[in-house]
Parts: structure tokens; C-alpha cells; sequence
């Protein structure tokens, strides 16, 4: 920016700076009465010159959590509470009960043969998996058998269900879903199936067998709808392609070794409202701080290693949840010299992108670094 248009920004000039008087206060009561208001008295409030979010940096820790997370088998079951979850609630959202931004996230618990009953909603959600064996899901008919750091999806409006085998063993995940954005558009429905359990119409996994091969599409299957087909996307093969495209490039100054989730149909976002992405941290990356628009909620999938967001640090390790807010700056740190470190990330990009709002800026004083302010 250049230091006139700074200037100009730090002076009254194109914002509102009109002072009460008896006359504008007896004005602004009449306004009232109408259900009408001076825009001037709000400007600066509803048109700020940057993005200033509400949520605040937060780091959930899953060894503080896990403990918590298990109790509540012993206090509810799916059937009472509808959805045994422990949600994560940002200190600056707590009125819509979000994560970060108008995204809401949670910790699920189920047990051996406990299965939720089948459900649909306006909402899109995504499941990522982090303990446990014999978790799975059903979409619209489509069975898929989850395992660790596996991602699944249950796009808005279809029938979806979860369990536990039982023959598995308790299962956590985490839910990632845009409640808050559908309820502040004043859009959200919810169903309970009417047979509360669906049938498996397909063979299990059919998803990931028929869109799941790189770089090959079905030759006489077809998909128009606004969301992936492949409701699943594996651990292993991911962190595969990972090591791959780290070992052959150099890395990305601000995010490592970073590749986001697909639609194979299209190339896009895998969902229409919530984007995911995993990257890649390799031993001693440290990468650089930049800002976008936009809301980004991290799991650590695979190492440790600590983040700077807007002056403060916050270390991080496996399981660990934590929040970056828009337009806060932020880098990422894997401090060990011979483990690799992975974040699976999920965000609203998708929305900001669709809506023209997207927009990203690299931090420019102190080589690309911030200054630390304090330690969380």
C-alpha cells in the first residue's frame, strides 16, 4: 500500500465522523420508529476497511479432550442424544456454537454395535477419523468402512447413518460441518428417515472402487450432482501422493507440501460449501506468515510442531484441533529434523471463492516472519 492511501485511511476522510447532537439523537428515535436507521451511525461497524473476525486462535488438545470425550458413553447413548458429540466452541462464537468462523466441528463417540439413527439435513458434513477400527458410514445407500486419518463425506439433503462393527472397538472422529453458515441464511431442514435405518443398496466401498483410481474416470457412470461421488478418501494412498509431491518440488514458502481433496468429476471443491485439504510440513519447515479471507480449522494427522497465529504461538501435536480465524496471519513450524509433520485442514474456501471474496497477502516485514508476542 502505498503511504498516501495509508494516510488516508488513518484520517477521517470516507468514514463516518459525525458527532451527536440533541437534534440527531431526537433524529435517529424518530428513525427508529419506522424500523429505519442513518447509515452513517454504523458505517464503521458493518464496512470495515479489512476483515476483523470474531473467532479467536484456539487449540483444541485431544489429550485434555479424549478422557471427556469417552465419559460421555457412560452419560448418554446415540439414541438419547441423537449424536453423541463434544463440540468445539470458539470463545468468540460461542452464540452459534461454531469452531472458527461459520464453521462448527466436534468430537463423535460410538461403541461396538452402536449404530445412529439415518438422518439428513441442509447442512454439509465431513467426518475425519481418529482412533478406533470398525467405524462406518452410509450415504444414500453407500456403505464405506472408515479407518484412521481416513476423510469421509455426507453432502447436504443425503441420508447418511454412522456405526461401530461389532466386532471393532470404540471409535472417535471428528465432525466438520457448516451448521452456522446454513442457519445464518436462514436455510436449514432436518429429517429423521423414516425407517430410521437405511438399506445398503450397493457393495460396500463402491465409491472409492469406481472414483477412487487416479487419473481415471468411469467410462459409462455418470454424476451431476453439486458434490463429490467419492464419498471416501484414504489415509494411506493420500500421504502417498504427499511424499510424492513433496519429494518433487520445492516447497510452497507459506504451506509446505499442500493438495486439496477433489471432485474427479469436476476437479473442484470436493463439496459446494466446505473445501478440505492435507499438507505436507517436512522435517525443519518453517514456513512463512501471510492472511486470507476466509475460515481454516486443522487436525494434525501425523507429527507435532507449532503455529504462529497473529503474534501468538500455539504448539500442536498428533489429534490436536486448531483454528486459524480470517485474515489472520499465521505460519506453520514442524520443528523436528527427522519426522515429517501432516495437517488435514477443512475451511469455507469454496464459499469465499464462488462469492469473489477470496483474497490472500503475504506478510512483508521481518523475512516473511511475525514477531512472537506470546506462547499458548
Amino acid at each position: 500500500m502505498t503511504k498516501a492511501y495509508d494516510q488516508y485511511r488513518e484520517s477521517t476522510l470516507g468514514r463516518a465522523d459525525v458527532e451527536d447532537t440533541p437534534e440527531l439523537l431526537a433524529y435517529y428515535e424518530q428513525l427508529r420508529t419506522l424500523d429505519v436507521g442513518a447509515l452513517w451511525t454504523v458505517a464503521n461497524k458493518i464496512e470495515p476497511w479489512q476483515p476483523k473476525s470474531e473467532s479467536l486462535p484456539v487449540v483444541w488438545r485431544y489429550k485434555e479432550l479424549r478422557e471427556l470425550v469417552l465419559r460421555s458413553v457412560q452419560l448418554v447413548t446415540p439414541e438419547k442424544a441423537g449424536r453423541r458429540v463434544v463440540y468445539l466452541n470458539n470463545p468468540g462464537r460461542s452464540e452459534v456454537s461454531a469452531a472458527v468462523g461459520w464453521l462448527y466441528s466436534g468430537l463423535q463417540v460410538m461403541h461396538p454395535g452402536e449404530l445412529a439413527s439415518a438422518h439428513a439435513h441442509s447442512s454439509s458434513a465431513l467426518r475425519f477419523i481418529m482412533e478406533g477400527r470398525g467405524a462406518y458410514t452410509i450415504v444414500d445407500g453407500h456403505k464405506m468402512t472408515l479407518g484412521a486419518n481416513d476423510f469421509v463425506l455426507t453432502p447436504n439433503g443425503t441420508w447418511h447413518e454412522h456405526g461401530v462393527e461389532a466386532d471393532g472397538s470404540p471409535c472417535i472422529w471428528q465432525d466438520g460441518l457448516d451448521i452456522p453458515l446454513v442457519n445464518a441464511l436462514e436455510a436449514g431442514f432436518y429429517a429423521v428417515h423414516p425407517d430410521l435405518q437405511q438399506a445398503v443398496g450397493y457393495p460396500v466401498d463402491d465409491s472409492v472402487n469406481i472414483w477412487g483410481a487416479a487419473g481415471l474416470r468411469p467410462h459409462d457412470v455418470r454424476w451431476s450432482k453439486p458434490y463429490s461421488p467419492l464419498f471416501k478418501y484414504q489415509w494411506e494412498p493420500t500421504y502417498e501422493a504427499l511424499l510424492k509431491y513433496s519429494a518433487s518440488r520445492d516447497d510452497n514458502l507459506f504451506d509446505g507440501a499442500l493438495m486439496h481433496y477433489t471432485n474427479p468429476v469436476s476437479g473442484g471443491h470436493v463439496m459446494a460449501t466446505m473445501g478440505a485439504s492435507m499438507q505436507l510440513l517436512r522435517p525443519g519447515f518453517k514456513g512463512k506468515a501471510h492472511r486470507h479471507t476466509g475460515s481454516f480449522l486443522y487436525h494434525v494427522a501425523k507429527g507435532e510442531g507449532h503455529s504462529i497465529i497473529n503474534g501468538q504461538r500455539f504448539d500442536w501435536r498428533e489429534r490436536d484441533i486448531f483454528c486459524v480465524p480470517s485474515w489472520a496471519w499465521h505460519e506453520h513450524v514442524n520443528a523436528s529434523h527427522s519426522e515429517d509433520a501432516c495437517l488435514f485442514c477443512f475451511n469455507d474456501l469454496p464459499v469465499m471463492e464462488k462469492l469473489g471474496l477470496y483474497r490472500e497477502e503475504a506478510f512483508a516485514d521481518n523475512d516473511g516472519h511475525q514477531p512472537l508476542l506470546a506462547a499458548n
